[in-house]
């Protein structure tokens, strides 16, 4: 009885995606690989028109689910289908750490309700690692979804979940809840993010535009602003 409670999922991973198609497969292998135990994966697909959603019936069918796009409502919808006590959101383009489950888990089993990991690019350039390098600090700040975010459920339904208004910064906003409700805990291990939209965008022009969003966010302006700016700006 003891070993069947021990192999149970205790976190429940919740994958947003829309058009990854170019990604998906590599990010299932690399997650699998990484998993120091078999854990709750949910994939919620924003009606892409890639060929994810039908990439993602042939692997995962058992825990895919679509909703409509942005990642406050996937995320959200995620969490209705979540079996586990403890939630964990990953970006497809996320590389995450050996055994990240583990670690996780360890925490919360002490006690944590909310945390993330540390932040590198997946590229050796001295301005993002510059930019990068403040996700080490535990302040409000420093933090984005890139980073990936762990919360208890309990604590995710007491905040009312990602809110929806927010097509951009849902994930600024979300923390920002976060650290107001519970303490914060950054885990000493690193998250690898893909540099793909700095490269595409120019990496001064997007780190402009992302300090101009999160200037504005401070500055409390309402979600159709941020939207209006990132959809000007930033592709």
């Amino acid at each position: 009885m003891t070993g069947a409670l021990t192999n149970k999922p205790r976190l429940s991973i919740i994958v947003p995606v829309l058009n990854e198609i170019d990604f998906i497969s590599d990010f299932i292998s690399h997650l699998e690989n990484v998993l120091s135990s078999p854990q709750e994966i949910i994939f919620v697909d924003g009606y892409s028109s890639d060929g994810t959603w039908e990439f993602l019936q042939t692997q995962k069918k058992e825990n895919t689910y679509q909703t409509q796009s942005g990642r406050a409502y996937q995320m959200n919808f995620g969490v209705t289908k979540a079996t586990c006590e403890w939630l964990y959101f990953v970006h497809v383009d996320s590389r995450l750490p050996q055994d990240f489950d583990a670690m996780i888990i360890a925490q919360m089993a002490q006690g944590a309700k909310a945390g993330c990991f540390r932040l590198k690019f997946d590229v050796s350039n001295w301005i993002l690692k510059c930019a990068a390098a403040g996700s080490k600090w535990n302040i409000l700040l420093c933090r984005g979804g890139d980073q990936t975010l762990f919360v208890t459920k309990e604590i995710f339904d007491k905040i009312e979940g990602f809110n929806t208004n927010y097509i951009v910064c849902e994930d600024i906003q979300f923390v920002k809840k976060l650290y107001k409700k519970v303490p914060f805990t950054v885990l000493p291990h690193f998250v690898i993010t893909s540099s793909r939209r700095f490269y595409k965008n120019g990496i001064y022009p997007l780190l402009f535009h992302f300090g101009m969003i999160h200037i504005l966010h401070w500055m409390d302006a309402r979600p159709h602003v941020l939207y209006k700016y990132y959809s000007r700006n930033i592709n």
